[in-house]
């Protein structure tokens, strides 16, 4: 199923370059907390999606929770596919700016969830992380709805 829409690719386009891929991600929680799902795309090098991930994330779930287990999520593909150079555009600008250090991750659940992603970006070659307004997130959103709403692709 393909979710990306006009502004997902031109994106994309803009962010892919010398070799970097780019991972974005989305986090749903319905109810905030609710049942929460996870939502990622990844583009390979030359823009073209490489990958598109949905996973419901169970109940209770509150929205901060399901961002950072999108992020997981991709992270964790993008490891597994042997890639180096990653470029990261979340809508969730609370962590884009706990990844980068701006702010203090204070919630214990959080916490958890940040020193996962810090892990797995220590094993990347090089990466960015940048916060994208929502509407150049569809494609992760929708796909992170989706899953919120108990279905799941992979």
């Amino acid at each position: 199923m393909m979710v990306t829409s006009r502004e997902n690719q031109k994106a994309a386009a803009l962010a892919v370059s010398d070799g970097f891929w780019l991972l974005h991600a989305d986090g749903a929680s319905l109810g905030n907390p609710g049942s929460g799902g996870a939502g990622a795309v990844i583009y390979d090098d030359q823009g073209r999606v490489a990958a598109e991930i949905s996973q419901p994330l169970g109940p209770a779930v509150t929205n901060n929770e399901a961002e950072y287990q999108a992020l997981l999520l991709g992270l964790d593909r993008l490891r597994s596919l042997g890639i180096g150079k990653i470029r990261i555009r979340l809508d969730s600008e609370l962590v884009v700016r706990q990844v980068k250090g701006e702010y203090k991750v204070k919630n214990p659940r959080l916490a958890v969830f940040f020193r996962q992603v810090m892990d797995l970006l220590a094993g990347f070659e090089t990466y960015d992380i940048a916060h994208v307004r929502r509407e150049l997130n569809r494609a992760a959103d929708a796909l992170a709805s989706q899953a919120a709403a108990g279905e799941r692709s992979n």
